[in-house]
């Protein structure tokens, strides 16, 4: 068999990008970010991260302490966009109809009527996600895989795009519910904030802004134009060598003594689809073995289980992590 059979495997469903779009959908996806970073300060690997995530039509879960600017990052975001946005405030007594919607009867009309719920928008903001119970958590299975809410025998699609913008509180803190492996397979990407440098930290003292509700942006690219992105996303050619690096690096965390289950086929496509809109971000038509072996650790971390020890659930994370990228330095990725 030829090289461009081979190839055909990897790219069967579009036609490959050309260059000239490649590098010309890169112009409003600059605007977008410079937009964000100039409230985000000293934080642009992050916000580059998080528009991958939303040019791959994945979903986002941003993990960290208390009060570093997540939800200022997920409202940055949504205001650069022109498109719909909603928060959730996840909380232990938020149901699941609190989060998809509910059926109400009608008495003039003698039949139910569907009333959609706060996930019915193009971004959705799902604050402090591991605050509400596993019940609530599970309400968003569906949604975040096939975008539709099913409820009483009918579906209902929601708007595209389509992005829930997830943060949590470290696992270990008070009043917190772990998320299921179901629910973490679903996000594209697993990322941290991090506390700002104190340059950064001190030009946030010296403003007068109070809350991330008082941010002023203009949005900057409207929500069709990341429709077509995402399109042109799955287009970025993707060599042979590389779809078999993307499968031999999934395949190693299968193999890994210190993992008790490795990364899921679902995983393997997200590193794909990840690496793909990390080259579009570049302005490229072709994914490198480059894209791949950087975003890796972010893809891969939050799906896999350890095998249970005596320390800490953020040590056993930072340990899953750090072997991640041992493994990433082991494999070698195609010339």
């Amino acid at each position: 068999m030829d090289d461009s059979a081979n190839t055909s495997k990897v790219n069967t469903m579009d036609s490959p990008l050309p260059p000239a779009e490649a590098a010309a959908a890169r112009v409003p996806l600059q605007r977008l970010k410079d937009s964000i970073c100039r409230t985000i300060r000293g934080k642009d690997e992050v916000v580059e991260r998080v528009l991958i995530c939303l040019l791959a039509g994945g979903h986002v879960l941003l993990e960290d302490a208390p009060g570093v600017g997540k939800t200022t990052l997920a409202y940055a975001l949504a205001r650069a966009v022109d498109c719909s946005f909603s928060r959730i405030q996840f909380t232990s007594d938020l149901l699941p109809s609190d989060v998809t919607g509910v059926s109400i009867y009608d008495e003039r009309d003698r039949q139910f009527q569907f009333k959609p719920g706060p996930v019915f928008a193009n971004i959705v903001l799902a604050d402090e996600i591991n605050r509400a119970t596993p019940k609530t958590q599970s309400a968003l299975l569906e949604v975040m895989d096939r975008a539709r809410v099913t409820l009483d025998g009918q579906t209902h699609v929601v708007g595209s795009p389509f992005l829930v913008f997830a943060t949590q509180n470290p696992v270990d803190y008070e009043g917190t519910f772990p998320l299921p492996e179901s629910q973490l397979d679903r996000f594209l990407m697993r990322l941290h904030m991090g506390y700002p440098s104190a340059d950064f930290e001190l030009e946030i003292l010296r403003s007068s802004r109070t809350g991330y509700d008082s941010i002023a942006i203009e949005p900057v690219v409207h929500g069709r134009e990341i429709v077509a992105l995402q399109a042109a996303a799955h287009r970025i050619f993707l060599e042979e060598s590389v779809a078999e690096y993307i499968l031999r690096l999934v395949d190693a965390t299968r193999r890994e003594p210190a993992f008790r289950t490795g990364v899921s086929v679902r995983g393997g496509i997200a590193l794909r689809q990840a690496a793909q809109a990390r080259a579009l971000l570049a302005g490229r038509s072709y994914v490198l073995p480059e894209d791949v072996a950087e975003l890796a650790p972010a893809v891969f971390v939050h799906r896999i289980s350890p095998r249970r020890g005596s320390q800490d659930l953020r040590d056993e994370r930072n340990a899953v992590e750090e072997r991640i990228r041992q493994i990433i330095a082991e494999i070698t990725p195609p010339q």
